[in-house]
């Protein structure tokens, strides 16, 4: 099994998952205004829970996944980022690359923390990933993760559509050109 790296930013802790994240997993995941781009129905307890389970086997099975997000100052669980592979039916296909993603509680939005965690993730992908690009997709409202995206260096690829709404298919270069 692979153990899951720890990244520390100015700011925050990138760190495995550990079972006392779960509440505040939780509260972050049934929070309107967090999914409101995501799924746009807030998850419940059980749903949660499987997601939370979800994100330790994505390390074992290939080698990389999503990290639990940790306030270095107050210890507190504020959100995840990382990668996946979900198998997603989209058109165009994505599987088989590493799909960025990143959430953080309503009290962490505002202050570049998406920002700060996916540069450290990018930094250890452009190491240690697989594949040549990362991917994320993206509904088109959601201008703060359009924005976030931009500044870590990914573009539009495509425009498609998934559960049932527009998305904006980006990727960008898993090691970047030098110099």
């Amino acid at each position: 099994m692979m153990n899951v790296p720890l990244i520390e930013t100015e700011r925050l802790r990138l760190r495995a998952y550990r079972s006392t994240d779960f509440e505040p997993y939780a509260a972050i995941w049934r929070d309107p205004a967090v999914v409101r781009f995501i799924s746009g129905e807030p998850l419940s307890r059980e749903a949660a829970w499987a997601r939370f389970l979800r994100q330790a086997g994505l390390w074992q099975h290939l080698g990389f996944g999503f990290f639990a997000l940790e306030d270095r100052a107050t210890g507190a669980f504020v959100g995840e980022a990382g990668f996946h592979d979900l198998h997603r039916e989209i058109e165009p296909s994505i599987e088989g690359t590493m799909e960025a993603g990143w959430v953080l509680s309503t009290a962490a939005h505002g202050r570049g923390l998406a920002e700060e965690a996916m540069r450290a993730a990018l930094a250890w992908a452009a190491e240690h990933g697989s594949g040549t690009r990362i991917t994320c997709i993206i509904r088109p409202e959601h201008a703060a993760s359009l924005h976030v995206a931009g500044k870590l260096g990914f573009s539009e690829v495509a425009r498609s559509v998934y559960a049932g709404g527009p998305m904006i298919l980006l990727d960008r270069p898993r090691r970047p050109a030098v110099g």
